[in-house]
């Protein structure tokens, strides 16, 4: 579903990410992982289009992210780290802006995904509420349901968890796996080792812009010769010298 073919990004002297190759399948939850500064944002914002590539190539399903941007991004959701909402706006109007730029306003099977989302979320009875009364947890929960409307084949997320709390972190864990089932892809950056290690079925740990690890828990076990440790122990051991702040 996702290539990621020997991909750079140069910020002036900075190297942020340097010749990383990623293939993603349908179907997996797939976690980006990595110390501050490692390149993971940098990594997602180039995947959904809003940062361009130094080099290398980007496909989704085929489609060239840098070639034909438009058509990419249709198929694609995105819940960066920090979500912009107009605060001005209800919640049924945010989302109403979002179905008419996918172009997806009148489809009642949209309209019916997007209703069990809100249910789900607890959301309903906020519609009419402006953005701006949303406690934090609320608008994370608001960005995700606006990320997924249109069905996307692949749902890019950085930091999903923020501002959520136990039930909604439940919620958000068992709606990644339902996408993944039902063939879509889900990466995931977030800095929560626990979370990735629960939900993610393949992880890559990217250290000073380059990835150090990828594979299931079993092989970054392997990789890490720490068979009995958990995810946090080895994200450790393998970015041991990565100095970033």
């Amino acid at each position: 579903m996702i290539n990621i073919n020997n991909v750079t990004k140069i910020y002036g002297k900075t190297v942020a990410v340097d010749n990383i190759s990623l293939d993603i399948k349908a179907g997996e939850v797939f976690g980006l992982l990595g110390p501050n500064g490692a390149g993971k944002t940098t990594t997602l914002k180039m995947l959904i289009g809003l940062l361009i590539p130094t080099a290398g190539q980007m496909l989704v399903d085929g489609i060239d992210v840098l070639k034909d941007p438009v058509e990419a991004k249709k198929i694609m959701g995105f819940v960066p780290d920090k979500p912009f909402i107009y605060e001005k706006l209800s919640g049924r109007e945010f989302l109403e802006f979002v179905r008419e730029v996918f172009r997806v306003e009148a489809d009642p099977d949209v309209m019916a995904y997007q209703d069990r989302l809100l249910k789900m979320f607890m959301l309903t009875s906020w519609l009419d509420e402006l953005v701006e009364s949303y406690s934090h947890g609320m608008r994370q929960k608001l960005i995700i349901t606006s990320a997924l409307i249109h069905r996307p084949k692949a749902l890019i997320i950085d930091e999903p968890m923020v501002g959520l709390d136990a039930r909604g972190m439940r919620q958000v864990k068992g709606l990644f796996r339902e996408l993944a089932d039902a063939g879509a892809t889900v990466v995931l950056s977030t800095h929560t080792m626990a979370i990735a290690q629960e939900v993610c079925d393949r992880i890559a740990i990217l250290s000073q812009g380059k990835v150090a690890a990828m594979g299931d828990m079993e092989e970054l076990q392997a990789l890490a010769e720490s068979p009995d440790d958990d995810l946090e122990t080895i994200f450790l051991k393998l970015t041991e010298k990565d100095t970033s702040a």
